[in-house]
């Protein structure tokens, strides 16, 4: 199977650059009721991800406010988990082998330009159908 038919397009894909404020990334997060979004880099390409955590641990950290986070760049920012990326022609067993500790897998061209996400929702729903599937084969040659 091939991972495309998974593919969450980078259009439909809330995103952030490493210019955002944390205001901004703090209040996109919640508009989107988001818990962690891709950030890219100026060439369009997969730079890491953004966690709550992540804004979190840096404002209590930091001792920083609400009201201080307009003047911080997310570049400044340290991410604790770096969410591996697969490029669109990977194999399913890559991108199950993520998704098992992932809640989505970025997704990149061959020129490492983001592309898009797989949500690891989506990967258990096909999953999940092929074995009821093959539940209800088994069933049926049984009779």
């Amino acid at each position: 199977m091939n991972i495309a038919f998974f593919l969450l397009p980078k259009a439909e894909v809330i995103t952030l650059t490493q210019e955002a404020t944390l205001r901004q990334t703090l209040e996109k997060m919640e508009h989107h009721r988001y818990t962690a979004v891709p950030i890219l880099d100026e060439k369009g390409g997969y730079a890491a991800t953004v966690t709550e955590g992540d804004l979190l641990w840096f404002m209590k950290n930091e001792n920083l406010s609400f009201e201080q986070t307009h003047r911080v760049s997310l570049s400044e920012v340290p991410m604790r988990v770096r969410l591996k990326p697969v490029r669109i022609d990977a194999n399913m067993e890559d991108l199950i082998s993520l998704a098992k500790v992932q809640n989505f897998v970025p997704v990149v061209d061959d020129m490492n330009r983001f592309i898009g996400i797989v949500r690891r929702s989506d990967i258990i729903d096909y999953c999940a159908k092929g074995l009821f599937r093959g539940k209800e084969e088994t069933a049926a040659a049984k009779e």
